[in-house]
């Protein structure tokens, strides 16, 4: 029923002016959302990694690790041709998604990291370092 305001006195819509408000806030921000979902578990030793990748192959996750920075990047890229007889082209479909996230690892045992995928989630294991504790020692005096 609102939608069937005439063109003219929309600007009076409760509904627009609240869209507006909407559009107006959020038109020069630079927030992106994540490119996939994360969920970050502590249990206590380790944290827990998962991160939703559908669709993706394990051939298509990159895991990279640099300078104290882990990086999760996946790129599929799917061709779907169908052809008559003749070789034309009756229906060509292509498809290709690429993403990418980087967290920081500071206080991870970067030796220790493993992963896993299996169906659409890649499960990364993240233990903590262990921290050093340093040693109290006498110092003789001669």
């Amino acid at each position: 029923m609102f939608g069937m305001v005439p063109f003219e006195y929309r600007d009076r819509n409760l509904f627009d002016a609240f869209d507006k408000f909407e559009r107006s806030f959020f038109q020069n921000s630079s927030v992106d959302l994540p490119a996939f979902r994360t969920d970050i578990r502590d249990t206590g030793d380790k944290y827990v990694l998962e991160a939703e990748l559908p669709g993706f192959s394990k051939e298509d996750i990159s895991l990279d690790l640099k300078d104290g920075i882990l990086t999760i990047s996946a790129e599929h890229t799917e061709n779907n041709d169908q052809k008559d007889d003749n070789g034309s082209y009756i229906r060509r479909e292509r498809r290709y998604g690429s993403f990418r996230r980087s967290f920081d690892v500071t206080g991870i045992d970067e030796n220790a990291i493993t992963a896993a995928y299996q169906d659409g989630v890649l499960e990364l294991s993240l233990p903590k370092a262990q921290q050093v504790i340093p040693e109290a020692r006498k110092i003789l005096i001669e």
